[in-house]
């Protein structure tokens, strides 16, 4: 792994434990099962974090 891939990697990592503890602190096992889905801050950096890791930060392109 190169290390651009690391650097996205490492994002989606920290974003996705974010959104675990929230989900296990809310007591729920997705978000949308959560009162606070639109606007959310947490899952907004993690769909973030996912698509960037998908396109390591090209714009419109993944690289699977």
């Amino acid at each position: 792994m190169d290390e651009t891939n690391s650097v996205y990697e490492g994002k989606l990592d920290d974003a996705k434990q974010s959104l675990i503890e929230c989900q296990t602190s809310k007591a729920v096992e997705s978000c949308l099962s959560c009162l606070q889905l639109i606007g959310c801050p947490i899952r907004t950096q993690y769909v973030r974090a996912v698509y960037e890791s998908m396109s390591k930060g090209e714009i419109g392109g993944f690289d699977f």
